[in-house]
């Protein structure tokens, strides 16, 4: 099925440009893997080298890479991931997306405890957005 029938709910919230790569990465890896998880992990990981997933949907990064550590993997695999935040960015970006997104605490916090409360107020805002 071709990638832009199928488009994660975040990315319909997205920009045409996430929507595109998501689709070209995920079409291609179909035809290199199949179709399924694989194919959707390839699609996720081109995404998060330019996007990062903010609320309920994906914004450009200031700069390309990769957004953890799960991303910078050559193949897409199985395990954690920062679940489209971009735990690679300094603690500033961090620190003002969290204060975008409402997050409390978040001036107490250190990198990583930003990045797992990031990752919590982007699922509940992904959450309501569907419901």
């Amino acid at each position: 099925m071709p990638a832009s029938q199928e488009l994660p709910s975040t990315l319909q919230r997205s920009s045409k440009k996430a929507q595109r790569t998501w689709s070209k990465a995920h079409d291609s890896a179909v035809e290199t893997y199949g179709e399924g998880q694989r194919a959707h992990r390839t699609a996720f990981a081109a995404l998060k080298h330019s996007f990062e997933k903010v609320g309920d949907h994906w914004e450009a990064k200031d700069s390309k890479g990769p957004s953890d550590k799960q991303a910078k993997r050559r193949t897409a695999k199985q395990g954690n991931t920062a679940g489209g935040v971009d735990a690679n960015a300094s603690k500033q970006h961090l620190y003002d997306r969290a204060k975008q997104l409402d997050v409390r605490g978040r001036s107490s916090m250190n990198k990583q405890e930003l990045v797992k409360a990031i990752e919590k107020a982007n699922n509940r805002k992904t959450a309501k957005a569907r419901s």
